[in-house]
């Protein structure tokens, strides 16, 4: 490059502070920069747009071609330079991760508009993980934006007090102290917004700094602000505006008066760029995409899971989605205690007619995980590394009054563990607690060092002294405050903190909070997020039905996440994709309110696997589902073109079976009714219509897998037989429950169990592209006998016998690539794209007079 190059560059650099990159072109012209000059200008910035779109983190889905203006910090910029220096303060030491929220959040601020054009109104979301450095993300997203010219910046921090303080205190930190010339506040931290202030004091032109207002997605507060920007119209001509919506789907979405509100905000702003921030955006990709509303028509950000975060996937396992090899779907770690059922009376009122005079029962698994709170406190400070808060979190009612019961019976229990201190026995069961846990999980797995029983007791004293009990509620005047030197915190509550709010040093959680929806249910897993120093020492203690349906959540949020991502890479745009959300028999996606939008979204079976994997474990059930399976090898047997007798290897395949065979079985085999996508009557139909109009499906393989060790289990005496599988159940499950979930049925190779040649080295791809070139028309049904006893092999940590009164038969099935013209069925819902021509959460905050 030329110096004469170099010197136009920044020429060139410094005009789109003031313009959009064509205009900043033409103004090169107009100084006489000569046509090979701007055009080797013209081909540098293309290269650096590029550089932005075709990050591989993170994903984006993009209305249009929007003009890539920024790419990216610039040497001059003050804003983000300051925060890249307060988070190596803060141990960011770690370079990559600095990176990775750079790449990051420039990718955010390229998809907003630029400053000066004279009218925009964005709307964008960006989804990312509970507890993973969100705030981190925004407040990176409003340095460089501020860096670049934006000067009004709105923050909408949940409904609660607490949150939208803390998040004050953050941006303050920030974004503030470093640069403190550069900007205005409309809040502080104890003082939401009130308009005593002269727009023109912020606004006029001889204020160039940055404006930050910090509210919480209150009517009261909402209204003042609308009323107070209303006023100001002569002055926000030239102010772009940057609104931030954190937790976006909380109060925002299908709310009579939050709204309303903030679009009311939004259109007292002729510049506006609103980007909602959320990890669960199920309500926000369920609004009408043609309602004049927060839909994010212009962009979807799916920012990817930082290392080291612990999330749904991580602490709970999930199920493998279509494609996946089962065997590589991890069951999470060993962290989840089970609460039995008959614990949560003794926790939590079973009826509101029970709340008045609810005392709560210290059961021994709430003391247990109180004591165990107490050791992993008392490990973490001979340790000396990572947080310096230590919480224990005790969620079980939305309650408030239902939480202040809890506070004399918890410090009575701490008071008894403080005087029982020199007690042997009371030591005993200590110890033994301590080794049980860390033998269930080993800290080595986790890079620490398992601290001994002997370290950790001369700390019990000191962590018993300064243990306090916080009632953290609406009603209550104790608040969990991590800004005034190490906490060591039980802290009971319900919303507030459910919702945004970072349990600082959190290791230890009590839950038994029932819920309906996904979206409130994510939310309040606040022991999501980093655990630098003790990722070993976490545990959560939970009814078994809750964990599977924190497991069965883990699967919608990863298969959400690659919708998003195969989305990107097909062209397709925030108002024309719509991403499948798999739905569950308990628990609704949403809020009903929040799904008005929303419709049953087609779904074809073609190409997919389906698979059992939840059982009743009753006698009667199971022999009804062994009668199905013999009706079905016997028809097999006598009307297959082709046996293949592999007993030898456990396995037999019946060739070219009538498809109405295969109708029959299904009709007869009872699929749990806690699997929402083995649906019988769909599979039924989409057989029926695919053979009919696709002329496809009309001809099944039907194969048994069984294994040569396991013990004889006969389909037709004489003639087939295979050694029953072991399937253990995940440890979870009740053995009592007349349930079990063994998660996994079919490994890569049984999908292929049909197929010619080697395939054992195929992965799953391989495989399906097999089946495309040999059977493109034919379905495989594979029947599995599995042990009713089934004890897990030592190493799987996670598994517990199967148990059942008899032998259970599983079922998977794998369908056929589709072709045009496919017949579909409906499990997921989505937003309705129709309109286009191409004891949930407590909102009675939002209208309060408390601002």
């Amino acid at each position: 490059m030329t110096d004469e190059f170099d010197d136009q560059y920044e020429t060139f650099k410094a005009l789109l502070d003031a313009f959009p990159p064509s205009e900043a072109v033409k103004r090169l012209e107009m100084l006489g920069v000569s046509p090979e000059v701007i055009e080797q200008i013209r081909e540098q910035h293309e290269q650096h747009t590029i550089r932005i779109k075709e990050l591989e983190e993170p994903h984006a889905v993009v209305l249009g071609n929007r003009d890539t203006w920024y790419t990216g910090p610039q040497a001059k910029d003050k804003c983000w330079p300051a925060i890249v220096d307060l988070l190596r303060k803060d141990g960011w030491s770690d370079e990559p991760a600095i990176r990775n929220l750079d790449d990051s959040s420039t990718r955010v601020v390229s998809l907003l508009n630029h400053p000066k054009e004279k009218t925009f109104s964005t709307r964008g979301l960006v989804v990312g993980y509970v507890q993973s450095g969100k705030t981190t993300n925004f407040t990176s997203v409003m340095a460089k934006a501020a860096d670049r010219g934006y000067k009004l910046f709105i923050v909408l921090a949940g409904i609660h007090n607490g949150l939208r303080r803390q998040t004050q205190a953050r941006l303050v930190q920030q974004l503030i102290e470093p640069n403190p010339s550069l900007w205005s506040q409309l809040t502080g931290l104890d003082k939401d917004f009130t308009p005593h202030e002269n727009p023109a004091a912020y606004f006029g032109k001889s204020n160039k700094t940055h404006v930050l207002c910090v509210v919480k997605k209150n009517a009261t507060v909402l209204r003042k602000l609308a009323r107070w920007l209303e006023k100001a119209t002569d002055y926000l001509q030239d102010c772009p505006a940057l609104i931030i919506d954190d937790e976006a789907d909380q109060a925002t979405v299908a709310t009579k008066s939050i709204n309303p509100l903030i679009l009311r905000i939004m259109s007292s702003l002729p510049r506006s760029a609103y980007v909602g921030y959320t990890a669960s955006p199920f309500a926000n990709l369920l609004i009408d995409p043609s309602a004049v509303d927060l839909y994010p028509r212009d962009f979807v950000v799916n920012l990817p899971k930082p290392d080291g975060h612990f999330g749904t996937e991580v602490l709970f396992g999930r199920y493998a989605l279509d494609g996946e090899d089962p065997e590589q779907v991890d069951d999470g770690h060993d962290m989840i205690r089970s609460v039995p059922e008959d614990d949560v009376p003794c926790v939590r009122p079973e009826t509101k007619a029970d709340i008045e005079g609810f005392e709560p029962v210290i059961t021994d698994t709430l003391r247990r995980a109180v004591e165990y709170f107490l050791l992993v406190t008392a490990a973490r400070r001979v340790r000396r590394t990572g947080n310096p808060h230590n919480t224990m979190l005790i969620h079980t009612s939305v309650n408030t009054a239902v939480h202040n019961s809890f506070k004399r019976p918890l410090q009575h229990l701490l008071r008894r563990a403080a005087h029982s201190l020199s007690d042997t026995g009371f030591l005993s069961r200590l110890r033994a607690l301590w080794d049980e846990e860390t033998a269930r999980v080993p800290a080595e797995e986790f890079g620490e060092k398992k601290v001994a029983f002997e370290d950790l007791m001369p700390e019990l004293a000191g962590v018993l002294r300064s243990c306090r009990v916080i009632m953290d509620n609406s009603s209550s005047e104790d608040r969990l405050d991590y800004e005034n030197g190490p906490v060591v915190a039980i802290a009971v509550g319900g919303n507030t903190l459910s919702r945004g709010l970072t349990l600082e040093g959190l290791s230890v959680s009590y839950f038994v909070r029932a819920v309906s929806a996904y979206d409130t249910l994510l939310q309040m897993g606040r022991w999501f997020g980093f655990r630098n120093g003790y990722a070993d020492l976490p545990r959560i203690w939970m009814t078994n039905e809750l964990a599977e349906w924190f497991r069965h959540l883990a699967t919608v949020e990863t298969e959400m996440r690659r919708d998003i991502d195969i989305y990107m890479t097909e062209d397709e745009t925030p108002l024309t994709f719509a991403v499948r959300l798999r739905t569950h028999p308990a628990l609704r996606v949403t809020a009903a309110a929040k799904m008005r939008a929303a419709v049953t979204a087609a779904s074809s079976y073609g190409g997919k696997r389906v698979q059992t994997h939840y059982f009743h474990t009753n006698a009667q059930w199971l022999r009804g589902n062994i009668s199905a399976a013999r009706a079905l090898v016997a028809a097999s047997t006598s009307s297959a073109v082709r046996v293949e007798d592999r007993s030898l290897e456990g396995r037999f395949v019946f060739r070219d079976v009538p498809h109405d065979i295969v109708i029959d079985f299904l009709g007869e085999y009872k699929f749990h009714e806690k699997s929402p996508e083995n649906d019988a009557e769909l599979i039924i139909d989409y057989i029926r219509k695919r053979a009919t109009t696709a002329n496809s499906l009309r001809r099944w393989n039907v194969a048994i897998v069984g294994t040569p060790s396991g013990e004889p289990f006969t389909f037709l005496p004489g003639k087939v037989s295979v050694g029953r599988n072991v399937r253990a159940r995940l440890a979870g499950s009740n053995p009592d429950s007349d349930f079990a979930d063994i998660k996994t049925l079919m490994s890569r190779r049984d999908a292929a169990v049909d197929l010619s040649g080697d395939i054992e080295k195929l992965t799953e791809k391989g495989i399906m592209d097999l089946r495309r070139a040999q059977l493109p028309d034919t379905g495989l049904l594979v029947l599995y006998p599995i042990d009713k006893v089934s004890a897990p092999s030592p190493s799987k940590k996670l598994r517990a016998p199967l148990d059942a009164k008899e032998h259970v038969m599983g079922v998977g099935l794998v369908f056929p690539e589709p072709k045009q013209g496919d017949s579909t069925v409906e499990k997921y819902i989505s937003a309705d794209l129709s309109g286009l021509r191409i004891e949930d959460e407590d909102y009675s905050l939002l209208e309060s007079e408390d601002a």
